[in-house]
């Protein structure tokens, strides 16, 4: 009786292993066509490989100046309403054009096949509440030193007008999170750059260059601030804020004007 109640077990379990499997195999589909709906991938547009190219040269010229090491730091660019971004631990002399990295607005990766930086949800979280075209994101050393030291960077240089005033520091939080996100929106509430807490830097601007330019100004003012507060015994002067706005309305108008079109 033992014998028969075993074989009818073992000829129940042969005939429900098929149905474990299809249900496997119907499963793994389910998750194809999950990451299929997730990427979207599309091919890449001539103004996105040009934007591409931008944000590669942008992204070593970090490594060169020395605002990163290795693979950290982070850049993206907008091209309508796609963001492309440097991908996760890849370092950027080895990126070519054929690496283009982008995703929607919603984060839906739409280009390539590499994975975004781990800092997307603070790139997107820029994109969605300014109107900023291009974010450059480093781990500078003075800055990063500063954002330990201080919860604003003091008012050492007129050049934080540039930035839309004192400079924040935005509280810590682990990278790659929308709590970072969250703090950071707040940190650069009317400002174009901020500090991140024991981490780095943020800056935004119309064009790769303006943000790249304004996070160079903002680890060169974090260096001069802690170069005059290590000298013993004198404690460096600071602008006010009236004198800060001054500057500020003045950089405004700096630089050349674009030449008028005919008739303009």
């Amino acid at each position: 009786m033992a014998e028969q109640q075993q074989d009818a077990e073992r000829a129940s379990g042969a005939r429900q292993e098929p149905e474990g499997r299809e249900g496997q195999a119907a499963q793994e589909v389910r998750e194809v066509r999950e990451v299929r709906e997730v990427r979207e991938v599309r091919e890449v547009r001539d103004e996105e490989s040009r934007a591409w190219r931008e944000l590669v040269s942008t992204a070593r010229r970090t490594v060169t100046d020395g605002l990163v090491v290795g693979t950290s730091g982070n850049v993206s660019v907008r091209v309508g309403d796609t963001v492309l971004v440097t991908p996760s631990g890849v370092p950027y002399d080895r990126l070519t054009p054929q690496d283009v990295t982008g995703v929607a607005l919603d984060g839906r990766q739409v280009l390539g096949t590499l994975v975004p930086t781990s800092e997307l949800p603070m790139h997107l979280a820029v994109y969605r509440t300014t109107g900023a075209r291009a974010v450059v994101h480093t781990h500078a050393v003075h800055a990063t030193a500063v954002s330990t030291l201080v919860p604003e960077l003091p008012l050492i240089h007129y050049m934080a007008g540039a930035l839309g005033g004192p400079v924040r520091v935005a509280p810590y939080a682990a990278y790659g999170t929308e709590e970072l996100a969250a703090h950071v929106l707040r940190a650069l509430a009317g400002r174009s750059g901020c500090l991140l807490q024991n981490h780095g830097t943020l800056t935004y601007g119309a064009t790769l260059d303006q943000a790249y330019d304004r996070t160079a100004q903002l680890e060169w003012m974090c260096r001069l601030w802690l170069t005059a507060s290590s000298v013993p015994g004198l404690t460096p002067s600071l602008l006010s804020p009236q004198q800060l706005a001054e500057a500020g309305e003045r950089l405004r108008g700096y630089g050349q004007r674009h030449p008028r079109t005919p008739g303009a």
